[in-house]
C-alpha cells in the first residue's frame, strides 16, 4: 500500500504536469537571461548540445555509470541557488511557514531545510504567478549545467583546490561550517553560481542506482522510486571536494529536509 509521503509526491508530480501542459509556451526571449518579476530570480540561457554524462574519468562510484551520450535542448537556469528572501515571498504569499535559517541569517543565503516536495510547490507556485514553465533542472540539465562546457572534474578543472567553492577542507571560511552568501565564488563559463558545494539542489528525477537505461535527451527519469526517492546534486558545505564533483550524485526521500538541502530551478524557452 502506497506510503502518505508517496502518495503525496504522486498528487504533486501530476498537479506540475498538468500545470505544465495548460501553460503555453512562452514567447521567446531575446535576451540570454531572464528575471523572474515576482521573486526576482535571476535566470541565464544555458546553450543546448551534447556532452558525455557519467564517470568519464574513471574515478567515481558505480552510481556514476555507465557513461552515456545525452543531448539536450537550450534551457534558462537559476543563476544562483534560491535565496531565503526568494522563497520568503512564496512562504509569505500562501501562509506557508518559513524554513529554519539555523540562525545563519536568511536574505542571500540559499535557502536551506526544504524538501523535494517544498522545490516542487515552489515551482508550480512561481509558475502560476509568472506564466512560465519552472521546475527543478532533471539530472542531464544540472550536470550540463555544472561542467559549463567542459570535461572536467569541476569547471575550472579536476583539482578542488582552495577557495574555489564551499566544501569541507576547501579553503573558504565558510567549508564544514555554514553555506556562503549565494554568488561568493566565481561563476562558472554558463554564468552559474555555486554549482559545487554550498547546499545540495533537487533535481526532479527519481533515484536510479546505475545510469542503465537513462534518458539521452536530457529528460527527467521517473521510474521505480519515482515517489519515494529524488535525486541531490551539488554536494555541500558540510561533504569534501569529492563529492562536490560535477558528476558525483545522491539522492534522498522527498520529504527530506536537511540543514544542507537547497533549490535551483530551470525554465523552458
Amino acid at each position: 500500500m502506497p506510503t502518505e509521503v508517496a502518495m503525496t509526491s504522486r498528487i504533486l508530480f501530476s498537479f506540475f504536469i498538468t500545470v505544465c501542459l495548460i501553460l503555453p509556451p512562452f514567447a521567446a526571449i531575446a535576451k540570454t537571461t531572464y528575471q523572474d518579476p515576482v521573486t526576482g530570480i535571476e535566470f541565464v540561457l544555458i546553450p543546448g548540445g551534447t556532452f558525455i554524462m557519467g564517470d568519464v574519468h574513471n574515478k567515481g562510484y558505480d552510481i556514476e555509470r555507465p557513461k552515456h551520450k545525452v543531448s539536450l535542448s537550450e534551457f534558462y537556469m537559476s543563476t544562483t541557488e534560491i535565496t531565503f528572501a526568494q522563497y520568503d515571498i512564496f512562504c509569505e504569499t500562501t501562509n506557508r511557514a518559513k524554513p529554519d535559517d539555523n540562525g545563519w541569517g536568511r536574505g542571500n543565503r540559499p535557502v536551506v531545510n526544504v524538501s523535494w516536495t517544498d522545490a516542487v510547490e515552489f515551482s508550480i507556485w512561481l509558475s502560476e504567478q509568472t506564466g512560465k514553465r519552472i521546475r527543478p533542472p532533471s539530472e542531464a540539465q544540472w550536470e550540463y549545467a555544472a561542467l559549463g562546457g567542459r570535461n572536467t572534474e569541476y569547471w575550472w578543472g579536476d583539482q578542488a583546490g582552495q577557495n574555489n567553492a564551499n566544501c569541507r577542507n576547501c579553503g573558504s571560511k565558510w567549508s564544514g561550517k555554514m553555506p556562503a552568501p549565494v554568488g561568493s565564488f566565481a561563476a562558472n563559463p554558463y554564468g552559474l553560481f555555486d554549482m559545487h558545494g554550498n547546499v545540495y539542489e533537487w533535481c526532479f528525477d527519481a533515484r536510479h542506482d546505475t545510469y542503465e537505461g537513462a534518458p539521452d535527451d536530457g529528460s527527467p527519469w521517473f521510474g521505480q522510486h519515482t515517489t519515494e526517492e529524488k535525486i541531490i546534486r551539488s554536494g555541500s558545505y558540510l561533504y569534501n571536494a569529492f563529492e562536490s564533483r560535477a558528476r558525483a550524485r545522491s539522492w534522498d526521500a522527498t520529504d527530506s529536509r536537511n540543514r544542507d538541502y537547497g533549490i535551483r530551478l530551470v525554465m523552458e524557452p
